[in-house]
């Protein structure tokens, strides 16, 4: 039986933005403010996940310097503000589907990020009002590999998962989606290799988001929500 795509759920970081430096170098400046190193290694261990948990992760890691909410809070803090200050440095592929593809289909945004750093993006892009949703994954359970922020997409959507299409370049984010039921298009981010069997998991990979046309779109519906996890 052939599934429709009824909806599009796109992730923030590495398909709309490329800010992960910036996640990057403000815990590396949290860090530093209270005499501790962040490295590449620590940052690592945090892809995909929510803010609790990265800021979990933080606390333990840097010892008794600071507390996770305070990590949080300074690590947030940091990001919003370079929205407001810095150029942003946007994907425009990405910008241009999510033009292109709200024209037919009900949006979504799901991410990682704290809302008030997707907030600050969203208004930064222009492109707020292109989503019927938005959701953070600290509004849900459990950050990215865990399905649960690409099904609380879709439950606000009001579209079945095995409906919904996801955009996604990392592999946390695919399995994410792959476990909600869902089809996923896997663009890898330039710089950021999504990790090994990313693009074995993903229903079908492009080098850019510009290549998802109407011709791509058909051969999603015919592929079908593959059962694979």
């Amino acid at each position: 039986m052939t599934i429709p795509i009824r909806a599009v759920i796109f992730d923030l970081d590495g398909v709309l933005v490329d800010t992960e430096p910036w996640w990057f170098e403000a815990r590396v400046a949290v860090a530093a403010g209270v005499g501790r190193i962040w490295t590449a290694e620590d940052e690592a261990t945090v892809k995909g996940a929510n803010s609790r948990e990265w800021a979990a992760v933080m606390a333990a890691r840097l010892g008794p310097a600071g507390t996770a909410d305070g990590f949080e809070r300074a690590v947030v803090a940091e990001v919003v503000a370079r929205y407001g200050r810095d150029l942003v440095p946007s994907i425009q592929p990405g910008i241009r589907a999510v033009a292109r593809m709200s024209v037919r289909w009900p949006l979504a945004l799901a991410s990682s990020a704290h809302a008030a750093v997707i907030d600050a993006a969203l208004v930064a892009l222009g492109i707020r009002d292109r989503f019927s949703a938005v959701v953070s994954s600290d509004a849900v359970g459990a950050g990215k590999p865990a399905p649960d922020v690409y099904l609380e997409a879709s439950r606000r959507l009001a579209v079945e998962p095995a409906e919904c299409l996801v955009v996604e370049d990392s592999l946390a984010g695919v399995r994410a989606a792959r476990a909600a039921g869902m089809r996923v298009v896997l663009v890898p981010a330039a710089g950021h290799p999504p990790g090994p069997g990313a693009d074995t998991l993903a229903t079908i990979m492009l080098d850019s988001l510009d290549a998802l046309d109407s011709e791509r779109m058909a051969a999603l519906v015919a592929i079908g929500p593959d059962p694979r996890r």
